[in-house]
């Protein structure tokens, strides 16, 4: 069971005693925020919503995001757990296809269709540590027809890992689906790829991601007759924009907002509910990281606005479910005022997507603050319920 003592702000605290005992108002002004918000992250009355606070604090500390939120180490998780034997191979795995190894394949070519299939079934349900079982093989058979195989199986390969919490890896998977993809000029998945690469660059490297997908933007532009391509190139411009707010370019994020916007508009959201390589790219999938963009400019109340003229469930990715009632919970979380309407939200989280829910550490986090502030009171027993089922032991 994870403590309390396993939060973001307990890892703060950790870290500025390491580094000489500084104190939490030296701290606060090599981060820019204020001591009092320092002291209440680390008591755990408050939480980070921002990746740029993040950015800021890890910096001033000398250690990285993935320090801080406990990424690739944590254990007491039976999800991350039973992942994680898998990664190794994994990396084994990674490491022979960029080596530029291949095995003869054991599959047909209908097997390697449908283990592909049933990889991105899993992708779609975020159920990663199943996902991670079935990698290892998967990668070595796709490797072996290479071409745009490889580039889907890397892939789906990168998505897992970075959900795992092991980025460096994911960025490894991601490198290896660019070179596939880039081998057979598959202009969809150059941009699918390129896509993934971005967001598996760690959160200090947001300037990078972004200039990452403009040149991918750059160099595709003139492939948009093809729909698939028009899709990624839409994908492409939220993530430029996720990583140009995170870096404080609020104006080149709205300029690629407005671009996905347009697209989306034209394209309408995918029939399927899916779309190319599952990327749900259209008017619903841009409302939703417009929301995830106003949460990282700490504009809780838009968020909620937002909200209101999304219906998320018209995209069939689990994951889109979850950002949509994660970012609400955290909004309506932001003050302390609306606690039992930010628990109803997060409940609807976990329901969504409880794996990636009880992994991700923010959503951690803001379930051990819900806690905290309810302390004077009894705690519900819906929080109680929600916290044991991702492992956190409201007792400490």
């Amino acid at each position: 069971m994870v403590k309390r003592s396993d939060t973001i702000g307990a890892r703060i605290r950790y870290w500025r005693m390491r580094r000489g005992g500084m104190t939490q108002a030296v701290l606060a002004g090599l981060a820019g925020v204020t001591q009092s918000y320092v002291s209440q992250v680390e008591s755990g009355r408050k939480t980070i919503d921002r990746r740029s606070t993040l950015v800021a604090l890890a910096a001033a500390l000398q250690v990285t995001v993935a320090d801080l939120l406990g990424q690739g180490t944590e254990s007491g998780d039976p999800a991350r757990e039973g992942a994680a034997e898998c990664v190794p191979t994994i990396w084994s795995a990674l490491i022979e296809i960029e080596d530029g190894e291949r095995r003869l394949s054991t599959y047909t070519a209908e097997r390697l269709a449908d283990e592909i299939a049933r990889a991105d079934q899993l992708r779609n349900a975020c159920n990663y540590p199943a996902l991670a079982r079935i990698l290892p093989v998967l990668l070595l058979e796709a490797a072996a027809l290479g071409g745009t195989a490889l580039a889907q199986v890397a892939y789906l390969a990168s998505t897992c890992l970075r959900h795992l919490g092991y980025r460096h890896l994911a960025l490894s998977a991601a490198r290896v689906s660019v070179s596939a993809a880039e081998g057979v000029e598959d202009r969809a998945w150059i941009g699918a790829s390129r896509f993934v690469y971005a967001q598996s660059l760690p959160i200090e490297s947001a300037r990078l991601a972004a200039r990452s997908a403009d040149r991918s933007l750059e160099e595709l532009q003139g492939d948009a007759a093809d729909v698939r391509v028009r899709q990624m190139l839409g994908q492409l411009h939220l993530m430029a924009a996720l990583a140009s707010t995170v870096d404080a370019r609020p104006d080149v994020a709205r300029d690629h907002l407005a671009e996905a916007a347009r697209e989306a508009a034209s394209l309408g959201d995918p029939a399927d509910g899916g779309g190319f390589n599952g990327c749900c790219f259209g008017p619903t999938n841009v409302g939703l990281w417009k929301m995830s963009i106003a949460a990282e400019q700490g504009e809780s109340g838009k968020v909620i606005e937002l909200s209101r003229a999304i219906r998320p469930q018209v995209l069939k990715a689990s994951n889109r479910q979850l950002s949509y009632w994660l970012d609400i919970g955290r909004a309506l979380a932001d003050g302390g005022r609306r606690d039992v309407e930010a628990l109803a939200a997060f409940v609807q989280a976990e329901r969504a997507a409880p794996i990636p829910f009880a992994i991700n550490p923010l959503a951690r986090d803001a379930v051990v603050t819900l806690a905290q502030r309810a302390q004077r009171r009894a705690i519900p027993d819906e929080l109680r319920l929600l916290a044991g089922r991702i492992g956190i032991n409201l007792a400490e």
